[in-house]
């Protein structure tokens, strides 16, 4: 029987040879402040290419040293940047996945020096700093930003773009009622909420035509905040724009108490996709071949983003293939070891 697990997925002329997306997480490993890849970031991404993931998507990518998480974030602000981006998508493509970069800035929940910036002056917590609200002409700058990271990752090579919209970051700042309290053409209904990332999703298209994903936080767990309705109209309205798949997550937009469980953000993947009719990706303590094989075959997403699992394992695929009673191409130097 053949398992959707391991089926091809075509995104515009992106041909990814499995459903298994390596979910995007941070690895604070740029440490000499400069946002430039380090001998870890190819051995990390490449080893989950050769563990047959189909799409490794590299962790939250700066596209504004003042955006970035942390000191140790990649960055992607500059052109002295792509050369070591180049390596890391060279390194995952040699084995036959597909490369794919978070687009990010991290608003006010940024820890590095200096002034941090964010739609509204409203701290993440009592330990976090109290943001600048940003003018008009810092939001077109940010807008601008985001179009220049899109170049340079086309530069480098990349297969897919992902925009991080989501965790309490910037986007998602702009996105969500309880932290965009602006009263100006940014701010006020979920209409006027979504210009920041509607004008960045513009900007990006004009200059990248490959595979754009977008990543939500499609639940924020506290009151006043936005609903699912909501997120199906945004996905709406992102597929109207050309996006071509939402990579559903939930939760970080303020602090919250999160009921976690195998599986628990699916139903956000699964409500998206049947009513905003666009394609998605599940993510969530998803940890076994049988656990992904159901999401799949019962159509609640379309792509199975695989995050602690994969640095636990990074040959997760063939523990899921063998899960599901299928075989899977190992890479020649291993074929020994998994057939």
């Amino acid at each position: 029987m053949n398992r959707m697990l391991f089926s091809p997925y075509k995104i515009k002329d992106v041909e990814i040879k499995n459903r298994i997306v390596m979910s995007p997480m941070c690895m604070y490993s740029s440490d000499t402040k400069d946002g430039k890849t380090r001998p870890f970031h190819l051995a990390h991404y490449e080893a989950r290419a050769i563990g047959q993931a189909g799409l490794v998507m590299i962790e939250a990518t700066a596209v504004d040293p003042q955006g970035r998480i942390s000191d140790q974030d990649l960055g992607i602000w500059e052109d002295a940047h792509v050369e070591g981006l180049k390596e890391v998508v060279e390194r995952i493509q040699a084995h036959g996945a597909k490369a794919a970069i978070q687009l990010a800035h991290a608003g006010r929940k940024s820890m590095v020096e200096g002034d941090i910036f964010a739609p509204s002056a409203l701290a993440f917590n009592e330990e976090m700093r109290t943001p600048v609200e940003m003018t008009t002409s810092q939001i077109e700058e940010t807008i601008e930003a985001f179009k220049e990271g899109a170049v340079r990752a086309k530069e480098a090579g990349f297969d897919v773009i992902e925009l991080h919209g989501a965790h309490g970051y910037l986007i998602n700042e702009f996105l969500s009622p309880l932290t965009n309290k602006r009263n100006d053409e940014y701010g006020g209904s979920l209409e006027a909420r979504y210009v920041f990332l509607k004008k960045i999703v513009d900007e990006v298209k004009t200059v990248w035509t490959g595979p754009l994903f977008v990543r939500l936080s499609a639940c924020e767990y506290a009151d006043g905040g936005n609903s699912m309705e909501d997120f199906i109209q945004l996905s709406a309205w992102l597929k109207e724009q050309g996006v071509d798949l939402i990579d559903t997550s939930s939760g970080a937009v303020v602090p919250a108490a999160i009921p976690v469980y195998p599986g628990y953000q699916v139903k956000f993947a699964e409500t998206i996709r049947r009513e905003a009719g666009i394609a998605t990706g599940a993510v969530g303590m998803i940890t076994s071949g049988l656990q992904a094989e159901e999401i799949l075959r019962n159509e609640r997403a379309d792509l199975i983003f695989i995050g602690r699992e994969l640095l636990r394992n990074p040959y997760w695929p063939r523990q899921a293939a063998l899960e599901l009673n299928t075989k899977i191409e190992a890479p020649t130097p291993y074929e020994r070891g998994w057939n």
